[in-house]
């Protein structure tokens, strides 16, 4: 049964406080080791997010009724997509130090996935929690508790920052329905 985390709770999360200087640096240092692994990191948190969560299949035409976690694996559009959810995490972590370079990520992610894709905020917190679950598995000996809670506070910032820009382009829960 699939659960929808965070729908019942408002989409209003707080802010989180800043990256303190030991957060990046935690973030950052666990990432290398991440990110040396790109490719298999990238598919295997999609196709957590879709065997767990399968309606976020829904935007993909490719792959949308494929169930098969071996399959989706060999999906090439997940591949690709698996890759460049990678590159703009990457993006990120580099540039916690810039938030200007931050906030106009989040703003190109954001207008995309609420204007082209009119994929539904709450599926960023549900990648959110994936990424969280996927890299304390698979980095066990880098994601320590104190990591997985600076990521957290990372991924938790990321998500208002696009919700942000769901509401400033005028996104409503019923401007998907209609299509």
């Amino acid at each position: 049964m699939e659960r929808m985390q965070g729908e019942a709770e408002g989409d209003h999360l707080e802010r989180p406080s800043p990256l303190t200087d030991k957060e990046k640096v935690m973030i950052q240092d666990s990432w290398a080791k991440v990110y040396e692994n790109c490719d298999d990191t990238g598919v295997a948190i999609l196709v957590r997010l879709f065997v767990k969560f399968p309606s976020s299949r829904q935007y993909f035409s490719q792959f949308k009724h494929i169930e098969e976690p071996e399959e989706l694996e060999r999906s090439a559009q997940l591949r690709k997509h698996a890759n460049r959810v990678m590159n703009g995490l990457n993006t990120l972590v580099e540039s916690l130090d810039n938030s200007e370079k931050v906030a106009s990520v989040l703003k190109l992610l954001g207008k995309a996935h609420a204007l082209r894709h009119k994929v539904e905020p709450v599926y960023f917190k549900i990648l959110s929690g994936v990424i969280l679950e996927v890299l304390g598995e698979a980095f066990s000996e880098v994601v320590t508790p104190e990591v997985a809670a600076a990521w957290t506070k990372l991924l938790a910032t990321m998500y208002c920052g696009i919700n942000a820009i769901y509401e400033e382009v005028g996104w409503s829960k019923h401007s998907s329905s209609s299509g």
